[in-house]
Parts: C-alpha cells; sequence; structure tokens
C-alpha cells in the first residue's frame, strides 16, 4: 500500500492540505478560502475558529476525492501565515478575540511610544524591529484591551500561539502546545542568540511565560492527531511531524539548503529570504535577521524582506475595482499596453514593509493622464510586485556585498510571465522557476517527511526538483535605473500619510 505525507498550508486568505508521494509529486489539493475583517481602518482579523474548520475541511475533502486512507499517511506537516496571533481559553479551548493578522497596523502609535533603548534591545536580542507586523504587540493588545484577559492570564487559563500552535492545538484535541523556531521568533519574545524565549522581552510587553507554547524543531514528531479527526469511522492517528513559517518553508522548499541561496515568495504579501547559514547577519538597511529552520540539533539563518502587499493588490483589483474578474486576466491586461506611460501604483494599503517600515503610508496612484485605462492600471499593480521586491533585494544586496544574479521564485503569482520578466528586468538578475511552485507546502512536506524516515536525506529531496523556465532581463541597467527613480519618487510621497492628513 502506498504511502504519502499530508500537509496542511495555512495561508493569510485560504486554507490548503495537500497530498505528496515518494517521489516529492503533489497527487491531490484541496483548498478554501476563509473570511477577511477589517474592522477599523489599518485592522486586519481573522476568526481562528473559522480557520481551523476550514483547514480540517480541506484534509477531509483532499482524503475524500484523492481515495487515499488515513492509514496511508505517514505524517501530517504544517506551515502557515506567520505572527497572526491567537489568544485562547484553555479551559474552553475557544479563543478570547480573533486572530489579529500580521498585516494589522493597530498597535502602530504604541510600538512609537517606545524609546531608543527598548527599540535597540528588541533588535538585538531578536534579529527583528520594533514594528506592528510582529506578534509581540498584537498579544499585549489583546491582554490590554478584552475584559478580564489579564485575570485570566494571570490564573494561566490563556494560551498564546501562532497559526501553528493553534492548528496542532486543535489536531490533537486540545492536547499539545508547542511551536517551531521559525514562527516563535516572529513574535518579538525570542532571542536569537540564547534560541529561547527571552524575559526581558516578556516584562517589556508586559506577557506572562505561562501563555508561551513549548518551542521545539522545524522536524520532529511533535504528537498525534485526535481519534476521529478524518471522520468518526476512521480513528486513525497521525503524527504531526513538522512546523515551519511559510517564508522559511519556501526558502526548504526551493532547497536553498546552502548560505547565499535566496528565493522570492509572491503570495498575499511578497517574501526575499536568503540564506545565511549560522550567521547571523544584522541588516544595517531595514532588513530581518531571521530562523530558517531548525533541523537535526542544528539552527540556520537567513536575511528577510517582507513586503506586506503583493498577491493582495490583485485582490483588490478584482473585490474591490473590480476592473478585472480573475486573477488569471492580468497577464493579458499587462500585455495591453502599448504605449510608454509610467503609471505607478504603491499598494501600501497596510503600510510598508521592508526597507522602509512605515505604518502610516497608504496607497496611491501616481501618472494618471486623460489617456490612462484599466490596463494601464493593471500593468502598474503587477509592476509594483516587482518593484518592492527589488526595493529588498537592492537593500540585501548592499548588507552582503554581493549583487544577485539568480533568484528562485514561486508562489501563485510566480506563473505570471510579465511579472516575471519584469521582476528580470529591474533586477537585472534572471529568475529561475521551478515547475512545482508548491514550494511552502513542500518545504513542510520534506521536513515531515525527513522526521519519520519516508525521505532518508536531502539529497535524496534534491532529486525531486525540476525547473519550469529561467528568464533573462531583456532590459540594460539603464532602462532599470530610469523605471526604478520613478517608482522611488512615488514611493516616498507615500510616506507618513495618515500622519500627515490628521
Amino acid at each position: 500500500m502506498e504511502k504519502y505525507i499530508i500537509t496542511l498550508d495555512e495561508g493569510t486568505t485560504s486554507a490548503r492540505t495537500l497530498i505528496v508521494n515518494k517521489q516529492g509529486e503533489i497527487v491531490a489539493v484541496d483548498q478554501n478560502e476563509f473570511t477577511q475583517y477589517f474592522p477599523k481602518e489599518g485592522w486586519v482579523e481573522h476568526d481562528a475558529v473559522e480557520i481551523w474548520n476550514t483547514q480540517r475541511s480541506t484534509l477531509i475533502q483532499v482524503l475524500n476525492k484523492s481515495g487515499i486512507m488515513g492509514s496511508q499517511i505517514e505524517a501530517i506537516g504544517i506551515t502557515n501565515q506567520r505572527e497572526t496571533v491567537v489568544v485562547w481559553n484553555v479551559e474552553t479551548g475557544l479563543p478570547i478575540y480573533n486572530a489579529i493578522v500580521w498585516q494589522d497596523q493597530r498597535t502602530a502609535n504604541y510600538c512609537e511610544t517606545m524609546g531608543q533603548k527598548e527599540t535597540d534591545m528588541v533588535k538585538e536580542k531578536t534579529g527583528l524591529i520594533l514594528n506592528p507586523y510582529f506578534s509581540g504587540t498584537k498579544v499585549k493588545w489583546i491582554l490590554d484591551n478584552i475584559d478580564g484577559a489579564r485575570e485570566l492570564a494571570a490564573d494561566g487559563k490563556l494560551m498564546f500561539g501562532t497559526i501553528n500552535t493553534w492548528l496542532i492545538y486543535r489536531l490533537t484535541g486540545g492536547e499539545v502546545c508547542v511551536t517551531d523556531h521559525t514562527n516563535a521568533q516572529r513574535t518579538l519574545l525570542y532571542n536569537i542568540h540564547t534560541n529561547d524565549w527571552d524575559d526581558e522581552l516578556l516584562a517589556l510587553f508586559d506577557i506572562p511565560r505561562n501563555m508561551l507554547p513549548e518551542i521545539k524543531s522545524c522536524s520532529e514528531v511533535y504528537a498525534k492527531s485526535y481519534p476521529g479527526l478524518i471522520s468518526k469511522n476512521d480513528k486513525t492517528q497521525i503524527k504531526i511531524a513538522s512546523s515551519i513559517g511559510d517564508q522559511q518553508a519556501a526558502l526548504f522548499g526551493q532547497l536553498c539548503f546552502n548560505s547565499g541561496e535566496s528565493k522570492i515568495t509572491y503570495g498575499t504579501g511578497c517574501f526575499i529570504l536568503m540564506n545565511t547559514g549560522e550567521e547571523k547577519v544584522l541588516s544595517k538597511r531595514g532588513l530581518l535577521t531571521t530562523v530558517a529552520v531548525a533541523y537535526k540539533n542544528k539552527i540556520t539563518y537567513a536575511l528577510e524582506g517582507s513586503v506586506m502587499v503583493a498577491g493582495a493588490a490583485v485582490q483588490w483589483l478584482r473585490d474591490n475595482l473590480r476592473i478585472i474578474y480573475n486573477a488569471l486576466e492580468t497577464e493579458w491586461y499587462a500585455g495591453q499596453v502599448k504605449d510608454d506611460r509610467r503609471i505607478y501604483v504603491v499598494p501600501s494599503f497596510t503600510g510598508l514593509g521592508s526597507p522602509y517600515w512605515d505604518p502610516y503610508s497608504r496607497g496611491a496612484i501616481f501618472g494618471l493622464d486623460r489617456g490612462t485605462k484599466r490596463e494601464h492600471i493593471v500593468r502598474a499593480t503587477l509592476e509594483s510586485i516587482s518593484y518592492q521586491a527589488n526595493d529588498v533585494l537592492t537593500a540585501m544586496a548592499k548588507d552582503v556585498g554581493k549583487k544577485f544574479l539568480t533568484i528562485k521564485v514561486d508562489g501563485g503569482a510566480s506563473n505570471n510571465r510579465f511579472l516575471m520578466q519584469f521582476q528580470a528586468d529591474i533586477s537585472q538578475a534572471q529568475v529561475v522557476k521551478p515547475i512545482n511552485v508548491e514550494t511552502t507546502a513542500m518545504g513542510a512536506t520534506y521536513l515531515a517527511g525527513l522526521a519519520v524516515g519516508f525521505w532518508k536525506s536531502l539529497d535524496e529531496i534534491n532529486d525531486s526538483y525540476k525547473e519550469d523556465f529561467t528568464l533573462k532581463p531583456n532590459w540594460n541597467q539603464e532602462e532599470a535605473d530610469k523605471n526604478i527613480r520613478g517608482w522611488n519618487s512615488a514611493v516616498q510621497r507615500t510616506f507618513s500619510w495618515t500622519k500627515d492628513i490628521e
């Protein structure tokens, strides 16, 4: 009987479950979107119970439509949207507030109240910056603003977790609360030098240590799923054997195992990571030092740049402006623009991430004239994704003193040839895309498989990587620089927007 790995890929807008065979091939997928809540300007929330129900339904559906039984599943791997926080009551098993999403900016003012001493301490200990993007300030907000939360926390009745912890908790029937180093490090509560929770950081944000899950590696058996997860009749208990943040999972799934190797993932946001091995490179240009993976008693690190809005900008075109009906149309619309109008869309709907870190920036369109059509706006929206990624690549190249000649790409938008060619042109680097762009899910899959001996080594995994295409720049450096100057001017005009209009 053939065996498989099943992977839960919990993203910002949808939950997916994939089944992968020994050859590294995806044999079945099921995916469902869940509700996005925007209760106030700059606020973004999810219903954590809905996330769990959506994720579990995709797990059941993918087994049903593939005809694969629970007994054929060797292990469950988990990868997840990072920084999004859930705080729940361990007595009821229910959240005390909606999950606050990584894009949420409600704690921007609180972050600004911190002095230079605290800001420097956070950066030195965590490798991150003091920003509402990360989990710590979101947890503090829940404790400070939800009635009775502080009292429940003091009594040891609250648990905090990023989405991976929440899923493991539900998968085990409320028995196990664990996280992994990649997710723990994104909370602002984790010390990258001790690789553990830090009491000084916990005191800074006034978060009790008893709320925190235990930290494990990214590849080990944490527990088994509860009987009845699949159905009332199927009591199979499956080993839960990997947990890793989505962007680190993509780095692993792109087989960037060696220092200097890098990737861009185009999802709701856009994330650029470069493996730096066991060296912690501290950026001077607005990038983050992050844990890349904890595997086989070794922790490796990466430099990261985070773009808040990438694929979400295409969703905005579809759902808000309604000038497209499907994301697939964008490539065709962009190809219809034959003139030299230089329209710039800056999609800073929830502020700007790396390398600017301006939570007060807001989206704008520049360069409109009477001849501007929907095709121009669609094209400029796609271009904005590449421009933002290039901002990060430029900062990263300066930090490490070496220009990027090759970029591995993945994520849904990497299937858009216009976008990928523009990335090659603007970044003056060749873009390499694998046939299987589900590298986020594959990273968690590989780690789960390695934990249970489904795959024996990294070399065995390497053999499954197949390239789809390589694109080289069509522009010269002068042409790229000309367009980048326009982008830089547009971005700078959005800085501090919500502050300036108060």
